[in-house]
């Protein structure tokens, strides 16, 4: 079932201290107001039946929401795919709350199943829908938090992150204070990697307060506050040969898309050599750190 309610909404931009702040993404160029978008189900475009529902409303903007509504006893999942595309597979809270989830793949059609459990590793189809996508803007998906990178306006990430680059006005250089941020103060937590459960997800405030995690923290912290500095990042997981890795690609006015900007070698986390920004995006030291691209294969990007 589809319910499209006809509602009129104006923009509503706040002045909170000399800041601008409203619903959306600002141009990549214009860096004049600081914007942390937030997902909002605003219930304009919502596919759903009794047992759940999937408000696209703002898939324009590059995510949609998703809340489960039949019942709190059951382990449920949620599947989002392109047509074509990987399917990126979540666990969804039983508490009937929405969480976001990006289009990361970018404008087509997009298929949303959610699934029930009915017992050890068997699931039912609780809910299926598809729907077109067309992202206004490509960086969306990568500005606007989500279910994997879960940061907010009143953050203590964000809060920390305006401190470490108040003085900081180029964005690669608010991309090394971060990354040296994260790296010089959290620690690796062995235990927790030993016994952490499938489907753990980060707490970015949490992370920076116990200064402690494992590699999952360390890039939902890092790009939670890349994306409060209105930096597009991406939370990429793939493969290097047969190696499991993981990196965070990053959007640079003026540059573009850096693959592999920051990036886990399967041991520790690495910084790419930042001198690229005053140099040829083909530069041989570039080249050098990507390699001829074929040595990575992305699989998802959160």
């Amino acid at each position: 079932m589809i319910n499209k309610k006809k509602i009129y909404t104006a923009i509503t931009v706040a002045v909170l201290g000399g800041i601008l702040v409203f619903n959306g993404v600002a141009n990549r160029e214009d860096a004049s107001a600081k914007i942390i978008p937030q997902p909002v189900a605003s219930g304009t475009t919502v596919y759903n039946n009794s047992k759940a529902a999937v408000d696209a409303s703002n898939a324009s903007e590059g995510y949609i929401m998703v809340k489960y509504t039949g019942g709190t006893d059951k382990k449920i999942k949620c599947i989002v795919q392109k047509s074509g595309g990987a399917a990126y597979t979540y666990n969804l809270n039983n508490k009937g709350n929405y969480e976001t989830f990006p289009l990361a793949e970018g404008n087509g059609k997009y298929s949303v199943t959610v699934y029930e459990n009915i017992s050890g590793t068997k699931y039912s189809t609780a809910y299926n829908t598809s729907f077109n996508v067309n992202i206004k803007d490509e960086f969306s998906p990568f500005l606007y938090p989500n279910q994997y990178v879960n940061f907010n306006s009143n953050s203590d990430v964000v809060a920390l992150a305006d401190k470490l680059v108040s003085d900081t006005p180029e964005e690669l250089d608010k991309l090394k204070k971060i990354y040296y941020y994260v790296i010089g103060n959290i620690s690796y937590d062995t235990q927790k990697a030993q016994t952490v459960q499938s489907g753990y997800l980060p707490n970015p405030d949490e992370i920076i307060k116990l200064k402690k995690g494992i590699c999952f923290d360390y890039a939902a912290v890092m790009t939670s506050m890349l994306r409060s500095q209105g930096i597009p990042s991406k939370l990429v997981v793939g493969y290097s040969g047969s190696l499991y890795h993981a990196w965070i690609n990053v959007y640079i006015k003026g540059v573009g898309w850096i693959d592999k900007a920051v990036y886990f070698d399967g041991k520790s986390w690495e910084l790419m050599d930042p001198t690229f920004a005053s140099s040829s995006k083909n530069s041989i030291r570039i080249q050098q750190y990507i390699g001829d691209g074929s040595n990575y294969t992305a699989k998802y990007a959160y």
